[in-house]
This record gives structure tokens, C-alpha cells and sequence, in this order.
């Protein structure tokens, strides 16, 4: 099926309503999650729901807390989200950053305890849109590992995002990125659609490559992206956003519940602290535009750069409508009514 973005988001804030959330908290979650499917990342967008009316309802969510200043040392923050909705203590620890830096012209933000803090990206965005340069170390803990380390057959770790987003003229330069193969979320979705994932992405119980999102569910795993490559910087995301900003890392089996739980350690810094703005702003449009110059290779179009494929996917969904597979809206008109929301409610949102 196809949903408008207004509708979906609707409904999605509806359901966070009925789960006893401000309606502020829960238009911005809604908006977070159509967004994360506008972009194309459908892994991070409304498919959550379910996840996070399952949270708040056994207690591991707190809908309505907020992000708290735990340590202050100047350009080093310590951010602590209460386990909230990761959208909105997330932001929060994003703002306390990006004002600190029009004081410090840098800071180191640990942000922890946050509840699912969905598109990392959104945080890269939201410093870019400042003006800023930021990276975004982030780990997962919560619940037990589905990633297996380069070299080992089970499952030790997760899928631990990287970010890093560049301000330019217009739109930023956002890389943002899983440290698996593909995000874990993408795995659900394929299961969802009865669809293969990329070769490469998944291992079945016995460490053999395969195509077949249902061998996760079977003591398969994920892989990290580009070998032990990909395994080396989900190793720093564990060590720097869980062990550094969160004090918690996938190694405590006995912390391994049925939740999810996102440490994030930020950098963020004003481009003017070195040559001057003006000079960063030159270098990296040069690279913008002389990349865009390069000849297309066989089978490809132009060459993008990251952040250009989301924008492209919102271009196209926000005037056609966001996909969603029936399997996933059935999933996410189940979490509604556990949550509260009338029939009637549900019945309008599904006609």
C-alpha cells in the first residue's frame, strides 16, 4: 500500500498519544519515523512502532522523559536521555550540544540511555543545519547481539551506526551508515516483504553466506560491512559510544533484555576555528563539484554523494506516497490497539 506523509504521520502520533505521551513528544516522533521512510530508510520509520508501544508498555520506554545534564566540564558534556523516546532526548542532547559550541567553538557530547534514537542522521542534520561539522559514534545494547564479528561465526555484536555530516551551501554532505552489512531493521523488512537480502549481508548458524532473511531467526547473523573493515569501526562506535559515553556495552549478558537502548558520543565543531569558514566552505564544494563531474561507470546514472539518494527517495515519496508492505501496517494497527487507540480510530487510519 501507498500512505500520504500527513496521514502516516497522523496516525503514528495518535498511537504515541494513546500511550499517555505529550502531544508534542509524539508529533515528533511521528515526524522522525515518516521522515526515516521518506528518505528510504524504511528500517528506522513507522515499522518501529510496534517496537516501541512493546517498550513503553513492559516500562523500558518513558515516553515522557527528558534529556539531562549530568556533567558539565566546559566543551565536554554528559547528556543523560532516561530512557526516553530517542527522537526527542536525542534532539535534546543535540541542542545542549550545538549551544555549547557557540561558546567553546567545539564539544564532546556523551549522550546516554536513550530508548531507540532512530535516523542518526537526523542528529548529523540537525548540527549541519547550525553550521556545524559533527560525528556520531553509536552503540546498541538492550538486547541480545545479531552481529557477528569478522572472523566469528556467532553473534557478538550490533549493528552500531557511524555518522558524519558536513555543512555546505545548501544541502549537507550526510554519511550515515550501520556498521553491518545492511541495518538490522532492513533484515525485518525484507521478512516482512518475503523478499532476499543482498549477498553478503546475512550467515546462517554455521557461518555460510545467505540470501534468506529467515536464517536470523535460526542462529544466523548479520555480518559487518566491508570485512573487518566494517568489524573495526563497529568496534570503536561499542568502544567510544558504549563504553565511554554509556558505560554499557553487548559483552554484559546479563543486561541483554528485550529493548533497545542507544549510547551516542558526539563531536561537534564550528568550521571556523581553524582557516576560517569561508576557506571550508571553498574546499568542500570543489569536492561536491568535482565529483559530480566524474563519468557515470556502467549501470549508474551519476555519481552521488552520501546524503543525495535520501533526498531523492523524499522527492519521490513525499508525491507519491510512503510503501509500506501489508504484513508491516498489520504489525503497526496491532501496536495501536495495544496501545489504546480506539477501532474506530485504527479503521479511519486504515481506510
Amino acid at each position: 500500500m501507498l500512505i500520504q506523509k500527513e496521514a502516516l504521520t497522523e496516525f503514528a502520533r495518535e498511537i504515541f498519544v494513546s500511550l499517555g505521551t505529550t502531544a508534542e513528544r509524539a508529533q515528533e516522533v511521528a515526524a522522525h519515523l515518516v521522515e526515516a521512510n521518506l528518505k528510504g530508510h524504511d528500517s528506522h520509520g513507522v515499522g518501529m512502532v510496534p517496537n516501541y508501544v512493546g517498550g513503553a508498555l513492559a516500562g523500558s520506554l518513558l515516553v515522557n522523559a527528558d534529556a539531562q545534564v549530568t556533567v558539565d566540564k566546559g566543551a565536554v558534556l554528559m547528556v543523560d536521555g532516561n530512557s526516553g523516546f530517542g527522537q526527542v532526548v536525542g534532539r535534546q542532547a543535540t541542542d545542549y550540544g550545538i549551544e555549547r559550541v557557540k561558546q567553546t567553538g567545539i564539544a564532546c557530547v556523551g549522550s546516554r540511555n536513550n530508548h531507540h534514537l532512530g535516523r542518526i542522521g537526523s542528529y548529523g542534520e540537525q548540527c549541519a543545519r547550525a553550521g556545524l561539522v559533527s560525528i556520531h559514534f553509536v552503540n546498541v545494547v538492550g538486547h541480545a547481539p545479531f552481529v557477528s564479528p569478522w572472523g566469528g561465526r556467532d553473534k557478538r555484536m550490533q549493528t552500531n551506526p557511524f555518522c558524519c555530516a558536513i555543512p555546505t551551501d545548501t544541502d549537507p554532505i550526510v554519511l550515515d551508515m550501520a556498521t553491518s552489512a545492511i541495518a538490522l531493521g532492513k533484515v525485518r523488512v525484507a521478512g516482512m516483504k518475503g523478499i532476499a537480502v543482498p549477498d553478503g549481508s546475512l550467515f546462517d548458524a554455521e557461518g555460510v553466506p545467505s540470501t534468506d532473511p529467515g536464517v536470523l531467526g535460526q542462529g544466523g547473523s548479520l555480518g559487518p560491512f566491508g570485512a573487518h573493515k566494517g568489524y573495526g569501526l563497529a568496534l570503536i562506535c561499542e568502544l567510544l559510544g558504549g563504553a565511554l559515553a554509556g558505560e554499557w556495552t553487548m559483552q554484559d549478558v546479563s543486561r541483554q533484555k528485550n529493548y533497545t537502548i542507544n549510547h551516542m558520543l558526539m563531536f561537534i565543531l564550528d568550521p571556523d576555528l581553524f582557516g576560517g569558514a569561508e576557506g571550508f566552505k571553498r574546499e568542500v564544494l570543489g569536492m561536491r563539484d568535482w565529483l559530480h563531474a566524474s563519468k557515470p561507470a556502467k549501470g549508474f546514472d551519476k555519481v552521488r554523494l552520501p546524503g543525495e539518494p535520501e533526498r531523492e527517495s523524499m522527492a519521490e515519496r513525499a508525491s507519491s506516497g510512503i510503501p509500506i508492505d501489508d504484513q508491516s501496517w498489520q504489525a503497526i494497527c496491532t501496536a495501536a490497539g495495544k496501545a489504546g487507540l480506539s477501532d474506530s480510530a485504527i479503521a479511519a487510519a486504515t481506510g
